[in-house]
């Protein structure tokens, strides 16, 4: 069965504590996992207030059904992180077809 993965890096330029970090980040998980049946959880520490990575996975039977939905998943956060006050500056999906058991 076929799995996808995404990753977000993101910028949170107006961050001056973790607490302001946090706030972002938690806001974005809850909205993308809200409006999509997806796993999604952040990545790294937090060592940096102005960055964070989130890594989000989705299972499915249909390859292109995981493509698409993916894309709609990180055309939705780049949509959501700008009300958030952050950037999206990196992101790439990457799919693990070799679960054929």
């Amino acid at each position: 069965m076929p799995i996808a993965t995404l990753t977000l890096e993101l910028a949170i330029e107006h961050a001056q504590s973790l607490k302001d970090r946090r706030q972002v980040v938690r806001s974005l998980k809850d909205r993308l996992r809200h409006g999509f049946n997806i796993s999604i959880a952040e990545l790294d520490d937090a060592l940096l207030w102005n960055r964070a990575t989130l890594g989000v996975v989705a299972i499915s039977n249909s390859t292109a059904y995981l493509s698409g939905q993916l894309r709609e998943v990180e055309t939705a956060a780049r949509r959501l992180a700008v009300g958030l006050g952050c950037e999206i500056v990196d992101s790439y999906i990457e799919s693990d077809l070799s679960l054929d058991d």
